[in-house]
């Protein structure tokens, strides 16, 4: 008996870490998402959605600004999944490399704008809770993590560009 009622103590206890985490989410950082996404919405309502239209479409002309700049853009404004639709912007060949380039980008924006991609977060803070842990600082981290993300969606656009461009013409 000792047996299944320390199963059953540890199956709830499971569910109180659970929810003692989640309200740790609703005190912390979900207000936090929601200024922060209320913020990019009135920023592209002040902005324009046709100016950014047309600035994205010069942005797609260059394949440095289409694999660095659009993805980071895209993401920050229009957050996961929403920001693959500046997919349509790029001409047709590259966008298999800007989607790429664009989920690639979803980790490592989250330490700086968290309202990127929320999904990413739990990720993000077990990785930053060890780094907290060690005694050092998430500021270093995050932007460590955006600019090494920056440089890794550079890589993997003009990667899947070269392998979609050798695949499609033959």
């Amino acid at each position: 008996m000792d047996f299944l009622a320390k199963v059953a103590e540890g199956f709830i206890g499971l569910f109180n870490a659970g929810g003692a985490n989640f309200m740790g989410l609703v005190t912390g950082i979900i207000p936090t998402l929601v200024v922060l996404m209320t913020f990019v919405n009135f920023l592209t309502r002040i902005i324009g959605e046709e100016r950014v239209n047309n600035f994205m479409k010069i942005l797609s002309k260059s394949f440095i600004t289409r694999y660095t700049l659009m993805p980071m853009l895209a993401m920050f404004f229009l957050t996961n999944p929403m920001a693959y639709t500046f997919g349509r912007f790029v001409p047709e060949n590259n966008k298999p490399a800007f989607y790429d380039a664009a989920v690639s980008f979803c980790h490592p924006i989250t330490g700086l704008f968290p309202h990127a991609n929320g999904g990413e977060l739990f990720v993000y803070y077990g990785i930053a809770d060890g780094i907290t842990t060690l005694g050092y600082g998430l500021g270093a981290l995050a932007i460590r993590y955006f600019i090494v993300g920056i440089i890794v969606i550079f890589i993997r656009g003009l990667a899947c560009d070269f392998a979609f461009s050798r695949i499609h013409n033959k």
